[in-house]
């Protein structure tokens, strides 16, 4: 089941990408190549189960692909901190496992049948069960975090899950609407996104002895770049081919959900466009106005590049949370992520 890391990291990074994005990857695998291999062995032994649907959905899950991006961060701020014992590789196994469990449970909520190109577990073995395999891997990413018996990390990872939980709850109570707000917008993917990339990144920071400016600053970076990786997706959900997302184009809005470039456009729109978006909210499909329609409206506004200059701007604050660490291999590894982020294709 274990996949190769190199693979998993890169499998986004079409062609060369302007500053380093596609070293910047390279440069993610000379650091901790053996680190993700060790992560993923124990991503392996987590699907031990006595109870075959555990063990064959769990082997479906982590065999699936990702880009481990969250893990390979957390390595990689271990590395900048200097740590080098098992429990790095213990945190990156829970931040991926947690990563997953929302995925599962968001899927149930979104009625999704395809994600990454194949099946959902829903989609294959139904909502009741899926929901509990969700709940079982929210409880066994803990168990494995506490096996390292730090609180701080435990209580860190705990806050994380909340907001994720609570992020979704907002977006649920505003879904459909037409009238989200950028400010409850980016509340929204605060919680849901980026607070486990902070986690993820600070996380190394809670592992003795305690760096306090360091856990300040690689929340900082890894905040940051979590709003500058959903700011992608969403930009991904208008630009990108349906192979290379692995789910259809525009899926945000037939699900109900308004993100940066259409909140952006419709104040600027004229009653007969703003209705377009209304109807494809409301009919949560392309029956009244077509896809192609939607992106030539946005396209036609501009709103594109304005989300990706602000994907920008978080990516240059995420780098510029570092400064307080000198230079190194993991630094400029670090430095060069955001890049990465904003040139990934999927």
């Amino acid at each position: 089941m274990t996949q190769n890391p190199s693979v998993a990291l890169t499998e986004s990074v079409t062609d060369p990408a302007p500053d380093g994005a596609s070293s910047g990857a390279d440069r993610f695998l000379d650091l901790i190549a053996d680190e993700l291999v060790a992560t993923e062995e124990l991503l392996t032994e987590l699907c031990e189960s006595d109870v075959p649907f555990v063990r064959d959905a769990g082997e479906y899950i982590f065999s699936g692909g990702g880009k481990r991006v969250r893990p390979a961060l957390l390595l990689l701020c271990s590395k900048l901190l200097e740590r080098n014992d098992r429990a790095q590789v213990t945190y990156a196994a829970v931040v991926e496992v947690i990563h997953n469990a929302t995925l599962i449970h968001d899927d149930i909520i979104d009625h999704a049948s395809v994600r990454r190109g194949r099946s959902t577990v829903a989609g294959l073995w139904g909502n009741s069960r899926t929901v509990l395999l969700g709940d079982w891997l929210y409880t066994k990413s803990m168990q494995m975090a506490l096996t390292e018996n730090n609180l701080e990390v435990v209580r860190r990872l705990c806050d994380a899950t909340v907001w994720m939980t609570e992020g979704e709850l907002l977006a649920l109570e505003r879904l459909g609407a037409i009238d989200l707000t950028i400010d409850e917008y980016l509340d929204i993917i605060d919680r849901k996104t980026s607070r486990l990339f902070a986690a993820a990144c600070s996380i190394p920071a809670l592992i003795p002895p305690a760096v306090e400016d360091g856990d300040r600053a690689l929340y900082a970076y890894g905040r940051d770049l979590g709003i500058c990786f959903q700011l992608v997706d969403d930009l991904l959900d208008f630009t990108a081919s349906q192979d290379d997302l692995g789910k259809p184009v525009l899926s945000d809005l037939t699900g109900g959900k308004l993100t940066l470039p259409l909140i952006l456009a419709l104040p600027r729109l004229a009653a007969d466009k703003r209705r377009w978006i209304e109807w494809a909210l409301e009919d949560r499909a392309f029956e009244r106005v077509s896809a192609e329609q939607i992106l030539e409206l946005v396209k036609r506004e501009g709103t594109l590049e304005e989300v990706r200059q602000m994907a920008e701007r978080y990516a240059t604050q995420a780098v510029e949370a570092l400064a307080v660490f000198p230079h190194s291999p993991a630094r400029e590894a670090l430095d060069v992520a955001p890049d990465f982020v904003l040139n990934r294709s999927s």
